[in-house]
């Protein structure tokens, strides 16, 4: 008896074929993710000073460094020795660009992608630790639908479960893993990863309208919580990739990375906190960059000294 389970989608769903055009799911859940972080980015930013005009002149520079850092990060740390011929094996050179047979890793995507959201800051006069707290809670909730993705190509599921919500694979598809029965179920890491994001969505808005955390502080939270939740999900997944060894534990590289962004992160989260107690201004522009008349950034600078303080500000 098979208990209650979560299908996968048959295989003909994972692209769409318009005629000569070829539409995977892949990348339209990877499309919907970017749009879902645009959105809500967008309005982040604007609360600050932004504009739309803000949000394109950087997003125009991070998403294509990000997809292009996802990808090598993908190549270079899951599977190397199929994508370079390593250990005898033939190589693989042409399935590199192919984005949509699958293969995003966020952690490089995340890292290019903020390179190329700096240099949009530095062309826009923004801070990029300012861009960076605006969209953290974004980037999570494009996560959350990415990770859709995996699901229609029936991959990066974890090991076998008897759980009720277990994930039915394709026993003909290429990802099933050999040896095992067909009606085999496993753990849907995608929806557990994907559940994780949502939640961290919601926490970092909430964390943001209680403490409104500045310079990097609310970025640094969401490094903390992914990190931590891709910890977790590399103990389920059985996907290709290298294990490295630390002291008596054999991690997989994504967990040992995700733990390592961790400890940084906290660091970093630390130092943020202590700049936004011991500065009186958190500029959104970089200096000198700012629309705002500079007797008026003054007169504001002015305020937020005086700001608390039981005595009025001297006459003059």
């Amino acid at each position: 008896m098979i208990p209650a389970a979560i299908p996968s989608p048959p295989q003909e769903w994972s692209q769409i074929s318009l005629g000569p055009l070829t539409i995977h799911a892949y990348a339209l859940c990877i499309l919907l993710g970017i749009v879902l972080a645009l959105w809500l980015t967008g309005r982040r930013l604007r609360a600050r000073g932004g504009t739309s005009d803000t949000l394109w002149d950087i997003a125009i520079w991070a998403i294509p460094f990000g997809i292009i850092g996802g990808r090598l990060y993908h190549v270079i740390f899951t599977d190397p020795r199929y994508y370079f011929g390593l250990g005898g094996g033939p190589a693989h050179w042409a399935e590199i660009p192919q984005i949509w047979l699958g293969g995003l890793g966020i952690m490089g995507a995340i890292s290019f992608g903020a390179l190329g959201a700096w240099i949009g800051c530095r062309r826009t006069g923004i801070r990029l630790s300012a861009f960076a707290d605006a969209a953290a809670p974004g980037i999570l909730l494009a996560q959350a639908a990415g990770r859709w993705g995996n699901w229609f190509n029936q991959e990066l599921f974890g090991s076998p479960t008897t759980l009720p919500w277990g994930l039915e694979i394709d026993p003909e598809h290429y990802n099933f893993p050999d040896g095992l029965p067909a009606e085999t179920l496993f753990h849907p890491t995608f929806l557990y990863e994907s559940l994780w994001n949502l939640a961290g969505v919601f926490l970092l808005l909430a964390f943001d309208k209680k403490f409104a955390l500045r310079r990097g502080a609310l970025f640094a939270c969401y490094v903390i919580w992914y990190g931590i939740g891709r910890a977790i999900m590399e103990v389920f997944r059985i996907d290709a990739a290298e294990v490295i060894s630390v002291g008596p534990l054999d991690l997989r590289i994504h967990q040992l990375l995700a733990i390592l962004l961790v400890i940084g992160a906290l660091i970093g989260l630390a130092y943020s906190l202590g700049r936004l107690r011991s500065e009186k201004v958190d500029s959104f522009f970089l200096p000198g960059r700012s629309p705002i008349p500079a007797e008026t950034e003054s007169l504001r600078e002015t305020e937020n000294e005086t700001k608390g303080s039981k005595d009025p500000p001297p006459a003059g």
